[in-house]
């Protein structure tokens, strides 16, 4: 059956890890006592703090201790719900400020404009937050590529490594899973992917990577959609 639509993993797949790791995370680490504080009292963080307290089972934590929590969560890269919305707001801010551009492979960036004309159907998918998918493709080394995505799913959709999470993804985007192409780097999300009935490809962009018995490129530049 021909594959109408791609979802792609962000980190390491479509991005550099170490932009993730070396940019991202540290100016949140940073940046998030400073933006708590500012805005504690808005709805959606507030929200999130009060689901800090929930997870981490500590309902009395004052403001300093939930911080100090996320900042653990940070350095642990907790998939965290309340986390990776706090670091979508956070990380708008610096995207907003200029303080960084996002990351994002050229092969990849040849690659989506090729879909698009092919008009094929493009997705993300990532433990990061959907706000935070769009901030990353809208302020890439290549421009705003959101324009040529058809939308980004997050850990509301479910785990990454998690079945349902992808049979959700087959039935929000009315397709069969074997119309569907999964590429990412991490092989435990392609098995959860597979078992859901997608299609599925793995990125391996490093030399000594961990491999499976899926197919495998090392840039969208290999990758041939049938």
């Amino acid at each position: 059956m021909t594959i109408r639509a791609i979802i792609v993993d962000t980190a390491g797949t479509t991005t550099d890890l170490d932009f993730i790791h070396n940019i991202l995370f540290p100016y949140s680490a940073k940046v998030l006592p400073e933006f708590i504080h500012q805005h504690q009292n808005d709805f959606l963080v507030d929200f999130c703090l009060s689901d800090v307290r929930d997870i981490a089972l500590e309902p009395e934590a004052d403001l300093e201790r939930v911080i100090a929590i996320l900042q653990q969560w940070v350095v642990e890269d907790r998939k965290a719900t309340p986390l990776k919305t706090l670091q979508g707001m956070i990380w708008k801010q610096g995207y907003a400020r200029g303080e960084f551009t996002g990351h994002i492979y050229p092969d990849f960036i040849a690659a989506i404009e090729r879909y698009h004309q092919q008009k094929l159907r493009i997705y993300s998918f990532s433990s990061g937050s959907a706000d935070a998918q769009s901030m990353l493709f809208g302020h890439s080394d290549g421009g705003d590529l959101n324009p040529l995505f058809n939308g980004h799913f997050d850990t509301r959709t479910g785990s990454k490594l998690d079945k349902q999470a992808y049979q959700n993804i087959i039935n929000t985007i009315s397709l069969t899973g074997k119309q569907i192409l999964f590429v990412s780097d991490n092989i435990d999300e392609l098995k959860a992917a597979a078992s859901a009935g997608m299609k599925v490809c793995h990125m391996v962009r490093q030399a000594g990577m961990s491999t499976g018995q899926f197919n495998q490129i090392s840039s969208f530049d290999e990758l041939n959609i049938d």
